[in-house]
């Protein structure tokens, strides 16, 4: 039998998809009957299970799919003991009609085992080792599947803490040099928020990687990191800038990269799909889709599809919020303003169509930011 110790002369994986996959094609050696390896990751905040990185073999791959961890008896036992769950006959065992549910049913996969991923305590998601056949998953099986899960475990739990260490790393840079611009923490949240929204809803369209959507959900609120390095002066004029003065406030996008080019490179590589994601968010989201943005005036698809994701998000939630120099608009106002950005070919349309679709949501997730800072939540 393989074991995880031994090395193969193989190109590293430049993603943790690409290391599931990776590990799949290691296990493909002993257990060629395991089609499918899911990774979802708990969401705290809104206590909800998200699917992540996945290898599956064969058929379709369940993407851009959340469910409220309550909902679920077995998983949230899972959750809370921190013990594995095993099924020999998943039609007789989940009758449900949950998404999930259904689709492994449909899928035809009859057996499965669970994992739950935790790291110093903290519950941080579930790995699924699914089989068309049943009774694949013996005991013999069993011990060496619990040694992927810890390999599995451990990429996560390195890359999320690497992300929250350069995050972190980030908000104690605002709070050295006394940042006091209006973008709270509440806001910053929702911008995350915002983001994930509209790349979540545009997974089938664009053909999405889970993955991908939760990179844009955690770096989404650097975007604006860069402003540390802009004078109060500027940064907290109530009135409109000057030329020079606006020259000034257009290079946060250049400082900001170059601040977590730099807080990334000491704390640690992340992957480079994730890495470059978190770059492009804080350099580009001020381009334009017509050439008229900052700081390199890219035009169209030139803008990476991240920093047009945050761009409508960015402006969505300034909008409708209330800044020194504004009131706030109504959600209606603002959702008109980003189809006229959209229309005069400053924004992605597909986002902004996207982000009125889906309106509801968006409303949902501007009401409990309010309830957070009026101390509700």
């Amino acid at each position: 039998m393989a074991t995880m110790t031994e090395t193969q002369d193989q190109p590293i994986p430049e993603s943790l998809g690409g290391h599931l996959r990776f590990l799949h094609e290691r296990l493909d050696e002993v257990a060629p009957a395991v089609e499918r390896i899911a990774v979802v990751l708990y969401d705290p905040g809104d206590k909800t299970l998200k699917t992540f990185i996945n290898s599956t073999r064969n058929g379709y791959a369940i993407r851009g799919y959340e469910y409220p961890l309550a909902r679920s008896r077995s998983l949230s036992a899972i959750a809370a003991s921190g013990r594995s769950r095993l099924i020999t006959d998943i039609p007789s065992a989940l009758t449900n009609e949950a998404t999930h549910t259904r689709y492994v049913r449909d899928e035809g996969y009859l057996s499965s085992y669970t994992l739950p991923m935790q790291s110093h305590g903290m519950f941080l998601g579930l790995i699924f080792f699914d089989a068309r056949e049943h009774d694949t998953f013996t005991p013999g099986l069993r011990r060496e599947l619990d040694l992927y899960g810890q390999v599995i475990t451990s990429a996560v739990a390195v890359e999320l803490a690497t992300v929250r260490s350069i995050t972190g790393a980030v908000h104690v840079a605002r709070d050295i040099t006394e940042l006091r611009d209006v973008e709270t923490g509440v806001h910053l949240e929702r911008v995350a928020r915002y983001s994930r929204l509209v790349a979540h809803h545009l997974v089938e369209e664009l053909d999405l990687t889970d993955e991908f959507v939760e990179a844009v959900f955690m770096f989404a609120p650097l975007h604006d990191v860069g402003k540390i390095g802009i004078p109060d002066a500027i940064l907290l004029k109530p009135g409109k800038l000057d030329p020079d003065e606006w020259t000034v406030m257009k290079t946060h996008t250049t400082k900001g990269r170059s601040l977590v080019d730099t807080i990334s490179d000491d704390l640690g590589i992340i992957s480079l799909a994730q890495g470059d994601v978190m770059r492009n968010i804080v350099e580009f989201h001020h381009e334009a889709l017509d050439g008229s943005g900052y700081p390199r005036g890219l035009r169209g698809e030139e803008i990476p599809l991240e920093a047009r994701l945050v761009a409508v998000a960015d402006i969505f939630d300034a909008l409708t919020t209330v800044r020194p120099y504004k009131q706030a608009w109504p959600v209606g106002d603002a959702m008109d303003e980003l189809a006229r950005m959209a229309n005069a070919g400053k924004l992605d349309a597909r986002a902004v169509s996207t982000m009125i679709a889906h309106r509801v949501e968006a409303e949902e997730i501007l009401e409990r930011s309010r309830g957070l800072e009026n101390g509700r939540g």
